[in-house]
């Protein structure tokens, strides 16, 4: 099982940070392009899911998958939305997003002065301990490729 890649966005579909870690193939298009689509699609596929969903969908869309990958999504009340795309054999990680969210965005981002809300991520340590916590995850393989 693997990683291969989060982006972290802010309400208003701007792209505050981008990691990867084992992705094989790139998208062939520039990284801003890359954000756009990731962010139309998200906002494109919880809209749908809230209208055809038969049931009340109190935690709204949480992951698909595809013949290749699982995309996982977390979104706060303040409108953040995490993203990480597993292979197939991760199983839920709502938990795994919401720590990313709470104890690494939070505390060394948003509590950060030195750091600008709404704009790209700048913050060394955060890239530093959001890398330390994902190749920590028991689902994240050295071994992928």
């Amino acid at each position: 099982m693997t990683v291969h890649n989060l982006y972290l966005f802010d309400r208003n579909g701007v792209c505050l940070h981008y990691s990867e870690w084992h992705r094989k193939k790139q998208a062939g298009i520039p990284k801003e392009e890359e954000y756009k689509l990731m962010y139309g699609m998200l906002f494109s596929i919880r809209s749908f899911v809230s209208k055809m969903s038969p049931l009340d969908m109190k935690d709204g869309f949480l992951a698909f998958q595809t013949s290749r990958y699982k995309l996982h999504y977390y979104e706060t009340p303040t409108g953040i939305k995490v993203v990480m795309n597993t292979d197939l054999g991760v199983g839920p990680i709502r938990d795994v997003l919401h720590h990313i969210y709470s104890a690494l965005y939070v505390e060394l981002v948003v509590k950060n002065p030195l750091c600008s809300l709404g704009q790209p991520v700048q913050s060394e340590l955060f890239r530093s301990r959001l890398d330390s916590y994902v190749r920590s995850l028991p689902f994240f393989s050295a071994r992928a490729g």
